[in-house]
């Protein structure tokens, strides 16, 4: 076996912290499904308590995963836009360390159907071979679709295969042909299911739904108006998480097994959450400065550095998955990567359990004192106006401000549910320092709060990325600069 770590992501879509019993004991409503996978992982390694989608939209926030680059750089400011062939990936980074790369399930960084026919594609997508998978070998993928029961990925070539049965139990098996095929090579795998999501069809096998109870609760920022379609869209949203729990768990024992699983980076994370009705939202809807949009699970397991049964409160934005994994696996982090390394504050919890004698820990060694939030257009694929904002989220705030003026802020200790904006009570100082932070935060990133429809001069006809927050950019299929795979001087 080689001395190089394996890495496994599991992803889910849309999946919020606050629906997971891990989470239950964070301010927010009853406990009502058992998930005891994901808490078996939780056990393996350490929670993060403040981890966070900085635009919670699928494309943003797959491209701040896979790039560790923010969106004001990769040009990925709505869904079905082509990821421009020079950005480097995390795919690229491994395999330039030898390690075999795959990616399974939903991709959701190119146009895939665009211009789709409607709005819920439910037929096979294609993503080319080449740059435009950005150093995945292994290709079990789609683009975007919703098709959940013996549903399409695409194989290496432009044709297309069917899973067998639902999509968190067929996508195990190409996951499971993967490590078989790695052999005793390591590997990075990108496990990828499209649920907890909303399909047009049927979304979870009857099994997941005789577990649920009885009687669907709610928590109380949900208005009395929503109330009826948020309990139908909750039964379902919490069959669909069962079934990836499930999912989780079969792929830990496939790593046991193996005796793999020792010597695994395994992270478990979602791309946002999702609003439940939550502040008057559609069910449905993410893309939303609330804790029930931007807030996701995530768990870190790899016992060689980190400690079992421990939770951190460090704030983790969706750019620092990338170079947080690379510091674990001891991968050079390119330069081209925005995002942070946490892993040192993730890795000095051996030594902090030890001499604490329990799971607490003390202050990590690595801090970011704030996440940029953000959203850019009313509709998930179209350049709309109406629903742009900026904010930022510290471990006790979260703070938006609205194109149109409208300010919220939330104090996320007292008011977990953010039902009462204090913007105009708050202490002078907390809301200056709020304000001041998105300010360094937009500053950096070269970031103008402006009418969406200003941004759609980025894309091309072809819906690749030809600008960004600093101009216009080169050819949009321009090879990478394979130089910036070397860390900054």
């Amino acid at each position: 076996m080689t001395d190089k770590p394996n890495v496994v992501v599991l992803y889910p879509d849309q999946l919020r912290a606050q629906s997971l019993p891990l989470y239950g004991n964070h301010g927010y409503h009853e406990t009502q499904i058992a998930t005891p996978n994901i808490d078996r992982l939780a056990a393996m390694g350490v929670t993060l308590d403040n981890a966070i989608s900085n635009c919670p939209v699928c494309t943003p926030a797959r491209a701040m995963l896979v790039t560790g680059r923010y969106p004001q750089s990769t040009g990925h400011l709505i869904n079905s836009t082509r990821t421009r062939h020079s950005e480097i990936s995390i795919g690229d980074a491994f395999a330039h360390q030898t390690y075999k790369t795959a990616w399974i399930g939903k991709w959701h960084l190119h146009t895939g159907h665009w211009p789709a026919l409607d709005r819920i594609p439910m037929q096979p997508d294609w993503v080319p071979k080449g740059r435009d998978r950005l150093g995945f070998d292994y290709w079990r993928a789609y683009n975007q679709h919703m098709v959940y029961f013996n549903g399409f990925v695409q194989k290496g070539d432009w044709n297309y295969e069917r899973w067998r049965g639902y999509e968190t139990e067929g996508l195990l098996d190409y996951a499971f042909e993967f490590i078989e095929e790695a052999d005793d090579n390591p590997f990075l795998l990108f496990l990828s299911p499209h649920q907890p999501h909303y399909t047009p069809e049927k979304f979870a096998p009857d099994k997941f739904y005789d577990m649920l109870p009885d009687k669907i609760s709610l928590p109380d920022n949900v208005p009395e108006t929503l109330i009826a379609p948020s309990v139908e869209m909750y039964r379902h949203y919490l069959a669909m998480i069962l079934a990836v729990d499930e999912m989780l768990g079969k792929l830990l024992d496939h790593l046991e097994s193996r005796n793999l699983l020792n010597h695994t980076i395994f992270v478990f994370a979602s791309d946002h959450g999702t609003q439940g009705g939550s502040q008057g939202v559609n069910p449905w809807s993410k893309k939303n400065p609330y804790e029930a949009s931007i807030k996701i699970p995530a768990i870190i397991s790899y016992p060689s550095k980190i400690a079992a049964n421990t939770r951190s409160d460090a704030l983790l934005g969706m750019v620092d998955f990338f170079p947080t994994i690379c510091g674990l696996a001891d991968i050079p982090i390119p330069a081209t990567v925005e995002g942070e390394d946490i892993s040192g504050s993730l890795t000095t919890q051996i030594s902090d359990r030890s001499a604490a004698g329990d799971n607490t820990t003390e202050a990590p060694s690595q801090e970011q004192d704030s996440i940029f939030l953000m959203n850019f257009s009313k509709y998930f694929d179209w350049f709309q106006d109406g629903a742009e904002w900026r904010g930022v989220r510290t471990k006790t705030h979260m703070y938006c401000r609205r194109l149109d003026g409208r300010e919220e802020l939330y104090d996320l200790v007292l008011d977990p549910l953010q039902q009462e904006n204090i913007v105009t009570t708050a202490n002078s100082e907390v809301l200056s320092g709020m304000q001041d932070l998105l300010r360094q935060h937009q500053n950096k990133r070269h970031d103008e709060l402006v009418p969406c429809s200003e941004w759609a001069c980025w894309l091309d006809d072809q819906r690749r990325v030809v600008k960004n927050a600093s101009g216009p950019l080169d050819h949009p299929e321009t090879p990478p600069d394979w130089r910036l795979l070397e860390p900054k001087n």
